[in-house]
């Protein structure tokens, strides 16, 4: 195939920035997206005209929720419940355009080129993404804790979210309300995660307003463009946890 890249190029934080367009040949349809990208580093440092495109990757396996791009106005491209490392050449077609940004929000400031700043997500999961309880040196058998299989279901499901940030770059207003709420059910619906209920989700909520991250916009976009596809209960259960929370305080 050959493709047209529109890519958005920025040098540092504080540089405006802008997109550039670049053309590429022989790509193959069976290249995942990042090794396209690949491809065209390669040929931008042959040229020697201008830095690589810089773009966070690394495990290329969908787990690690590093590679952060907008494709073509949707985060992680066309297709669902996939992570940019996922996604295959074979869903464009030759001769396209296909633009390429970071993603937009501003609790996720632009580094460089496609990279941009996801530490806010580390910051809320430090005010109360954890349990207290002992949960090592004298770790007792998984099924020595009777939990009931729906809530030990929905627990993992939550506890699928990587991180990503595809919620926010989704969401009108770049809420993280799918992502704090995902971390906040993992351990809500269990019995480790009670001891710190209430403190989590307060916490975890006030460092999300404090990030600069938007309220949810109801329109459900960030679980359609999640990669591992977390429910809009999770938001839901997030909203009943902090009413209780904030009525009985701690």
């Amino acid at each position: 195939m050959k493709l047209t890249l529109k890519i958005w190029r920025q040098k540092n934080a504080n540089d405006k920035g802008g997109i550039k367009t670049y053309s590429l040949d022989n790509v193959s349809e069976h290249m995942s997206f990042l090794e396209m990208m690949d491809v065209l580093n390669e040929q931008i440092i042959a040229e020697g005209k201008e830095e690589p495109i810089a773009f966070d990757h690394d495990c290329r396996e969908g787990i690690c929720g590093m590679c952060s791009m907008h494709i073509n106005g949707q985060p992680h491209g066309p297709d669902r419940a996939i992570t940019t490392c996922q996604l295959h050449m074979r869903s464009f077609n030759d001769g396209d355009t296909i633009y390429i940004e970071p993603w937009r929000a501003k609790g996720f400031p632009v580094i460089k080129d496609l990279v941009v700043d996801r530490s806010a997500f580390d910051r809320i999961q430090h005010a109360g993404g954890f349990v207290s309880v002992g949960t090592s040196g004298n770790t007792q058998d998984a099924n020595a804790i009777p939990i009931p299989k729906a809530d030990a279901d929905k627990a993992f499901d939550a506890a699928t979210c990587i991180g990503c940030g595809a919620c926010v770059a989704a969401c009108k207003n770049a809420s993280a309300m799918l992502f704090v709420s995902a971390k906040v059910s993992q351990f809500a619906l269990l019995p480790q995660g009670k001891v710190e209920a209430k403190r989590r989700v307060l916490n975890m909520v006030e460092q999300m307003d404090k990030e600069g991250f938007g309220n949810c916009t109801n329109t459900g976009a960030c679980s359609v463009e999640c990669p591992k596809e977390i429910s809009l209960e999770n938001i839901a259960r997030m909203n009943r946890e902090y009413l209780k929370a904030s009525v009985t305080g701690e």
